[in-house]
C-alpha cells in the first residue's frame, strides 16, 4: 500500500500474506499460512503495516514469491475450485507472477464470493467481508485483515450462501412411481 492514497510512479500491489483453506467434501483437510517478501517493493509503508497490522520484521522473514507459487501449485495437482472474497487477490496474484516471469499456479475454476453474495442477495454495492459475516449474525475468524482468519472467514460464509442457495433450486419433478400409488391401482383392478 502507497503512504498515501496517489501512488508512486511504477507502483503495483505485491502479495505480502497467504492464508489458504482446503476443503475436501466439506472437511478442511489442510491449512496454509506464511508471510511473503515482497519482490519489487521490500520496504513496507507505515500506512501498510499499520492497516495490516503487521512489521516489516515478519515480512523479511517470510517466504519468497517463488516459493509461494510452488506451494500453490502444490494445491492446485487437485484442480481445486478457489474461493476468494473479491477478485482483487486473483488479479494481484496475476499480476505478480507476471512482473516476476513465472506462471500462473491456478488451472481450475475460480469463484468471486463476494460477487456471487452480491448478485444472490441483490446488494447494490459489494459488501466486505465482515460485514457480510455479521449480516449473517455470526463473526469473522481472529482478526480482519489476516490472511489465514479471513480464509477461515471466507469458508464460513461460503458455507452459509451454499445452504441459502439450496432454498432456490428447483426441486426434481416426481416419478410417476411416485405420484400414482400402484398397490392402490391393483387392488381396484384386481379379481
Amino acid at each position: 500500500m502507497p503512504e498515501n492514497k496517489t501512488k508512486p510512479s511504477g507502483f503495483f500491489p505485491e502479495i505480502i500474506e497467504v492464508g489458504i483453506v482446503s476443503v475436501i467434501n466439506d472437511q478442511v483437510c489442510d491449512q496454509f499460512s506464511a508471510y511473503v517478501k515482497p519482490t519489487h517493493f521490500p520496504i513496507l509503508t507505515e500506512r501498510c503495516k499499520s492497516f495490516l497490522n503487521i512489521t516489516q520484521e515478519q515480512i523479511d522473514q517470510g517466504i519468497s514469491f517463488t516459493e509461494l507459487i510452488r506451494w500453490l501449485k502444490e494445491y492446485d495437482r487437485l484442480r481445486p475450485t478457489v474461493i476468494t472474497w473479491g477478485s482483487m487477490d486473483m488479479k494481484v496474484l496475476r499480476h505478480n507472477c507476471l512482473q516476476s516471469n513465472l506462471p500462473f499456479p491456478f488451472t481450475g475454476e475460480h469463484r468471486d464470493l463476494a460477487m456471487e453474495y452480491k448478485m444472490f442477495f441483490g446488494e447494490r454495492n459489494q459488501p466486505g467481508l465482515r460485514k457480510a459475516v455479521q449480516e449473517y449474525g455470526k463473526e469473522g475468524v481472529g482478526k480482519p485483515h489476516c490472511a489465514l482468519d479471513d480464509a477461515f472467514t471466507t469458508y464460513n460464509i461460503f458455507k452459509l450462501v451454499e445452504k441459502d442457495k439450496k432454498y432456490l433450486s428447483k426441486p426434481e419433478q416426481p416419478t410417476i412411481g411416485e405420484r400414482v400409488d400402484f398397490s392402490q391401482l391393483l387392488k381396484k383392478f384386481a379379481l
